[in-house]
C-alpha cells in the first residue's frame, strides 16, 4: 500500500490504492451510464413537478420528463441561464419547501440581482462528499492538515472545501482570505500540507513568503488545490516551482454545487474528472446550442442528478472546454483545463482574445511576475487594450523595456492582435483576495 510521508518526494504523483476509491468511481461506463439516466429521469420529474420555472419552459418546448428515455434525449430539453435564475430571485428556483433548506449560498450580484442557491441537508451531505472525494484525487489523505484560504461566507469555495476535508478526516485550518502576513505565519506555525485557495491568490502568498525572507520551498506545503478562476499550464509551473507543491485545478460553480463538481488527480493531471454520478455534462456550440461530440471545444452545459433543493437543467455556465475519455478514473469523462469564458472573451478589432492567452506569454517572459492587468479603453474610433504587468524584484531597468517588446510580439504572434504593455513596478497592482478580476472596461459608451 502507498503511503505519503514526509519523506515521500513532494513532487512525486502518487495514485491512490484501488480500495480506497468510493464506489462511483470504481463503475464501468456501462454502469455509471444507467445510473445516470435514473438519476436523470427523477431529476426532471423534480425539476418539473416542483419548479414553475421549469414547468413553463418544458411545456414551451414540447417536452415532458417522460420524453428522456435514452441520455441523449436530454439535448431536446431547454438550456438554463444565469439570468433564468435572476430572474426567479430570490428563491423561485427553489423545489423542496423552505422548511427543507439548510443552507443558502449566492453570488456577489456585481452583475446584477446575485444568484441565489439552496441545500437540503442530503445536498449538503452530497457535497462534503464529492468534496472528500476531490480532495484525495488531488493527493489530499485522512489526517492531514489541510490551510482552508478560500473565502467563507455566501461564495461557496470556503464552506464547501472545509466540510469536504472534515468529511475526508482532515485537520482543517479556516483562515479564509485575506491578511497574508498571518496566513504565511499559521502556514509556517501550523505546518499544514495541503492548501485550498484562488491561483492568484496563493501567487501574493508566495510573493509574502518571500517578502518575509521565507523561502517557500521549504514549508510543509506538498499540495495545492487551486480553482474558482481559471488558469494555464504556466501557472502551474510557476506555483509548483516556486513553491515545490503539486497543483492541481479543482472546478465547480455555485449555481450547479459549488467547489468539487470536476477535480483533476494528481497522478495525471490531465483534465479535470467529472464526478458524473452526481452532474452530467454535455459541451454545446455556444452560437447555436447544439450539443458537439466529444472532444470538441465549446461551452460546457451541466445537468444536476441528485440535488433536491435547487435542480439545474443543462445549465448553461460560460465556460470553454471539450470533453475528453477517462485516465485516472477510466469510467468518468474528463473536462479540459477552462481555457476562457464566453463573457470573458475580448473581441479586439475582430480578433477573438482571452486573458489566460496573456497570462500565456507573460509567465514565458524573462523578468515578469505573473501580477498583471488588462484594460480596455477607447482611442479615436478603435479600441485599445493595455496590458500592465509587474516586473520581478530582481529585473533590471534595462530588461523592462526589452520584456515588454517581447510580450507585444508574442501577443501578436500567438494571437494576431497589437496590444500596447506597461511594464510596472513589482507589488504595484492590486492584488485578489478570492476570485481575479483581470479586466477593466474604460472604454467611452459610444
Amino acid at each position: 500500500m502507498t503511503v505519503l510521508t514526509s519523506e515521500t518526494p513532494r513532487r512525486l504523483g502518487v495514485a491512490p490504492e484501488p480500495g480506497t476509491l468510493d464506489a462511483a468511481e470504481r463503475m464501468s461506463v456501462d454502469e455509471l451510464r444507467a445510473l445516470q439516466l435514473e438519476r436523470l429521469r427523477w431529476s426532471l420529474r423534480h425539476a418539473y413537478d416542483n419548479v414553475p420555472h421549469y414547468r413553463r419552459a418544458f411545456d414551451d418546448a414540447g417536452v415532458h420528463p417522460d420524453d428522456c428515455r435514452e441520455l441523449a434525449d436530454l439535448a431536446r430539453f431547454p438550456t438554463t441561464s444565469k439570468a433564468d435564475l435572476r430572474e426567479n430571485y430570490p428563491f423561485g428556483m427553489f423545489a423542496v419547501p423552505q422548511e427543507q433548506v439548510r443552507r443558502v449560498h449566492a453570488s456577489s450580484g456585481t452583475t446584477g440581482r446575485p444568484t441565489v442557491v439552496g441545500y437540503t441537508e442530503r445536498d449538503i451531505d452530497t457535497w462534503a462528499t464529492v468534496m472528500a472525494r476531490s480532495i484525495r484525487a488531488a493527493g489530499g489523505r485522512p489526517g492531514d492538515t489541510l490551510h482552508n484560504a478560500y473565502g467563507y461566507g455566501l461564495f461557496t469555495g470556503g464552506l464547501g472545501a472545509h466540510y469536504g476535508a472534515e468529511k475526508l478526516g482532515c485537520t482543517v485550518v479556516p483562515v479564509s482570505g485575506g491578511m497574508s502576513a498571518r496566513q504565511v505565519q499559521l502556514i509556517t506555525d501550523f505546518r499544514p500540507r495541503v492548501i485550498m485557495v484562488t491561483p492568484s491568490y496563493m501567487l501574493a502568498l508566495i510573493d509574502e513568503f518571500e517578502k518575509q525572507g521565507l523561502d517557500p520551498r521549504a514549508s510543509s506545503l506538498e499540495v495545492g488545490i487551486f480553482g474558482a478562476e481559471p488558469w494555464t499550464e504556466q501557472m502551474r509551473r510557476e506555483m509548483e516551482d516556486r513553491l515545490d507543491i503539486q497543483a492541481v485545478d479543482i472546478y465547480g460553480l455555485s449555481e450547479v454545487m459549488g467547489p468539487g463538481v470536476a477535480q483533476e488527480c494528481v497522478e495525471t493531471k490531465d483534465g479535470l474528472h467529472v464526478w458524473e454520478d452526481h452532474f452530467y455534462p454535455e459541451v454545446i456550440d455556444p452560437a447555436t446550442g447544439e450539443v458537439l461530440p466529444e472532444g470538441e471545444v465549446g461551452e460546457l452545459v451541466f445537468t444536476s442528478l441528485t440535488k433536491e433543493a435547487m435542480p439545474v437543467v443543462r445549465y448553461r455556465t460560460r465556460d470553454l472546454t471539450r470533453l475528453l475519455p477517462g485516465t485516472a478514473r477510466p469510467g468518468m469523462r474528463r473536462m479540459e483545463k477552462v481555457t476562457g469564458r464566453t463573457d470573458d472573451m475580448i473581441i479586439l478589432r475582430g480578433v477573438n482574445l482571452f486573458p489566460t492567452q496573456i497570462e500565456e506569454v507573460v509567465l514565458r517572459t524573462p523578468g515578469l511576475s505573473p501580477h498583471f492587468g488588462l484594460e480596455l479603453v477607447s482611442r479615436g474610433r478603435l479600441d485599445h487594450l493595455v496590458v500592465r504587468v509587474e516586473a520581478r524584484p530582481d529585473c533590471p531597468a534595462e530588461r523592462r523595456a526589452v520584456a515588454a517588446r517581447e510580450v507585444v510580439e508574442g501577443v501578436k504572434d500567438t494571437v494576431g492582435s497589437t496590444v500596447e504593455v506597461l511594464v510596472v513596478d513589482p507589488e504595484t497592482l492590486p492584488r485578489s483576495m478570492g476570485k481575479l478580476q483581470r479586466m477593466v472596461d474604460s472604454r467611452a459608451k459610444r
